[in-house]
């Protein structure tokens, strides 16, 4: 049984799929057991394929199909609900994030000096390789983001995360909820933890996201996790419960 998995939601990716899972080799064979869950979210292109043409040669290269596009968040839930690994680790598919942040990231979560508590690990881009409109647009979605939730993480959009599964398949589940993985969290009274990353620019395919799209919809998001995090409470199981 793999212990981690890495999982990857993707849309008409093509000619990202052989270099990243060249890169993910390149960083993790050797140093642990690992599966790479790729989720085509309802691609038009031939992402499908490449990824089946990889999988004679790279033991642990699984596909799960999305029939019809259903975003970001619901192709995370489906990898990780495959996963057979204990511990997810999520990637963009486009290139931008470095799998070879991956070990650094595993060891800050499962090794002796790992934080009491600690239930994710977030990537936060480094000097981010992205156009400046884009680069705005994320400061300022993360800090009003940070100023309502509390979340106290600088950069929640970095698709470059560590988590279990156990604990991400009890999180509250919508559309975009991805976005908001350090507050529900937090929400779970869990501690989350922040650590620079390498970032790099898209060299292949096209972004299927754009400024406008992610505000149109980040106004409701917030407005709803707000309301969940205030609506929770955490009981406090006794421990001579039986």
């Amino acid at each position: 049984m793999p212990d981690l998995a890495v999982v990857i939601p993707v849309r008409n990716e093509a000619d990202n799929i052989a270099p990243l899972v060249a890169e993910i080799r390149a960083a993790l064979d050797g140093r642990l057991a690992y599966e790479i869950v790729y989720v085509d979210d309802g691609s038009t292109d031939d992402t499908a394929a490449r990824v089946r043409a990889l999988q004679p040669a790279t033991p642990g290269l699984r596909l799960v199909r999305h029939r019809a596009s259903c975003g970001q968040s619901a192709a995370v839930r489906s990898g990780v609900k495959a996963a057979r690994a204990p511990w997810i680790a999520t990637l963009d598919g486009d290139g931008q994030n470095d799998p070879a942040d991956i070990p650094g990231l595993w060891a800050m979560a499962t090794g002796p000096g790992a934080p009491p508590g600690l239930g994710l690990v977030a990537g936060r881009r480094h000097k981010r390789q992205d156009g400046w409109t884009k680069r705005w647009a994320s400061r300022f979605a993360n800090a009003v983001r940070a100023r309502l939730l509390g979340d106290a993480t600088p950069d929640t959009g970095c698709g470059l995360k560590l988590f279990r599964r156990d604990d991400f398949l009890d999180l509250p589940s919508f559309d975009h909820m991805h976005r908001f993985l350090p507050a529900l969290f937090i929400r779970r009274g869990q501690r989350v933890v922040s650590v620079p990353v390498n970032h790099r620019p898209r060299t292949r395919g096209r972004s299927n996201y754009g400024n406008l799209d992610r505000l149109a919809v980040s106004i409701g998001d917030l407005a709803g996790v707000i309301w969940l995090k205030r609506r929770g409470n955490r009981p406090e199981i006794l421990p001579d419960s039986d």
